[in-house]
């Protein structure tokens, strides 16, 4: 009876340390094999950082507009024409929503319509979206610095407050998804002050 005993409690002490054991192992074979999560937080694609260097003309006030002095904001910018068609417009009503549903943090993001051709936007479009940097960037080396799978005018981009370029996000973006990275990026920023 006592040899019975003696191997019930051996086999539970086995299976106690194999239990205990086994995240340890699991996780040295996980780490050897270099097997990592395919997910990922964030919605935008995370682009290579890269300083933005060129500049372009802020048409609302005739000034040279250069990223570094972004004055610690972030940035949503989208590329588009003057003449902004149906797709512009509804990125720029998405920039200016996802600006806002950050509610008190709002202020430390802002919005930018780099215009590509030589349009000048409707007075309309520029009341209805007023808030919005409208930079001139056709002959400005700033506009060749925004990488696009098939065009510019399909993404919005996300420029850090160092003037920075780190994200994008895809051709019908969910405002949704792009206000929870905003978020995220914000409440992330404001730890590192």
């Amino acid at each position: 009876m006592s040899n019975e005993i003696a191997r019930k409690n051996r086999i539970k002490f086995l299976l106690l340390m194999l239990a205990m054991l086994s995240p340890v192992i699991a996780s040295y074979f996980f780490h050897v094999l270099e097997i990592r999560p395919e997910g990922t937080v964030n919605y935008g694609e995370l682009l290579e950082i890269k300083p933005l260097k060129g500049q372009a003309l802020n048409i609302e006030n005739n000034t040279i507009f250069r990223p570094r002095n972004m004055h610690g904001k972030w940035s949503l910018v989208t590329i588009d024409s003057g003449q902004c068609n149906e797709y512009c417009q509804k990125k720029l009503y998405q920039m200016r929503q996802v600006r806002l549903v950050q509610n008190t943090e709002k202020d430390r993001v802002e919005r930018i319509w780099l215009i590509d051709d030589h349009n000048v936007p409707d007075q309309d479009i520029k009341n209805e979206y007023e808030g919005t940097v409208l930079l001139s960037g056709k002959d400005s080396d700033l506009l060749n610095e925004f990488p696009a799978v098939l065009s510019q005018h399909d993404h919005i981009y996300v420029v850090d407050p160092m003037g920075n370029l780190m994200m994008r996000f895809p051709k019908d973006a969910d405002p949704t998804k792009i206000s929870k990275d905003i978020k995220h990026l914000l409440k992330l920023s404001h730890l590192e002050h």
